[in-house]
């Protein structure tokens, strides 16, 4: 099953050759290798979190962001060739912002021969008139687009909610609760919606935000730009966007490691007392990989923390 859903990327040589006929080819295998690794990342998601299931009617959220056109695009391929039957069913939200071109996603979607559904509500006018000139809208508008979808997943008898959401916007939300809301939180790959209805999914939770734009630039996506509606910018999510962003730059390597983290939780190393039983810890005589090494400094295989030098005392 597993084969059939993470199909294995292929290594090719690359071209040394400088000329136009030669980098074609070049750019070919590139870009199949991107597909590859594309299939394999989401399809390992699939696998690891039982996102979808035997007879499952998926709801694709499609904003006509690259994020969303990807994860329709690569989900499809993945259908072609799953080992199990699901309905994939995109849908998008038109909220009336001024100068929406609402023709691009039905044309696209109807040309790709998708099923779709296009629900119109006019959440921009009832945002506009409840909060004041110049506070942010965002709250709100997620909440009036939240309580739609959930009304639309029932009606079309959804079982799963996937949402675009890559490796980036999952560890730039680790990172947010942890500066701002002193919480060790993220944004899980597979949870209950918040009004226990709903399974929402997010199959590019293994995808880099970098092969999502290379994709998108190959793929030719109908992209329509996210400040129509004069959308303000999440400035926290933005200076921690930079700050990964800049660590990366600095540190190649260091953003897979953070996410690998996220997979690697150990509890009883940490201080929440719901999560481990610290009062009732009791020795037990029997050596323990885990436990504490009192004294010992804890080592760091150097290839973990890359572009750090040590720093002899």
């Amino acid at each position: 099953m597993s084969a059939v859903w993470t199909e294995s990327e292929i290594t090719t040589e690359a071209t040394q050759a400088d000329s136009p006929a030669a980098k074609k080819p070049k750019i070919e295998r590139e870009t199949n290798k991107l597909e590859k690794r594309l299939c394999h990342q989401v399809g390992k998601a699939i696998i690891d979190f039982n996102m979808i299931e035997e007879g499952d009617r998926v709801m694709v959220c499609v904003s006509g962001g690259k994020d969303s056109f990807a994860m329709l695009d690569i989900l499809l391929k993945l259908q072609a060739r799953a080992p199990i039957k699901f309905e994939l069913i995109a849908v998008n939200l038109d909220q009336k912002q001024p100068g929406f071109p609402d023709h691009i996603l039905p044309e696209y979607l109807a040309k790709l021969g998708v099923q779709f559904h296009i629900e119109t509500q006019d959440t921009y006018s009832i945002v506009k008139k409840v909060i004041p000139e110049g506070k942010t809208m965002c709250s709100l508008c997620s909440r009036l687009r939240r309580g739609i979808l959930y009304r639309v997943a029932d009606e079309l008898k959804i079982t799963k909610i996937a949402l675009g959401h890559h490796r980036d916007d999952m560890l730039q939300t680790f990172f947010l609760n942890m500066f701002f809301a002193g919480k060790l939180k993220g944004m899980p790959p597979k949870l209950v919606s918040d009004n226990g209805g709903h399974i929402v999914i997010r199959p590019l939770a293994n995808v880099a935000e970098k092969d999502l734009i290379r994709w998108a630039e190959h793929r030719q996506f109908p992209i329509i730009p996210c400040s129509l509606c004069g959308s303000q910018e999440n400035l926290q999510r933005k200076q921690i966007g930079n700050m990964l962003r800049e660590w990366e730059k600095q540190y190649p390597g260091r953003t897979e490691t953070m996410f690998t983290a996220l997979q690697n939780v150990v509890p009883s190393h940490l201080m929440d007392v719901t999560r481990h039983n610290f009062k009732d810890i009791t020795s037990t005589g029997v050596p323990d990989e885990n436990g504490d090494k009192v004294f010992d400094e804890e080592e760091f295989p150097v290839a973990m923390l890359p572009g750090l030098q040590v720093v002899s005392l």
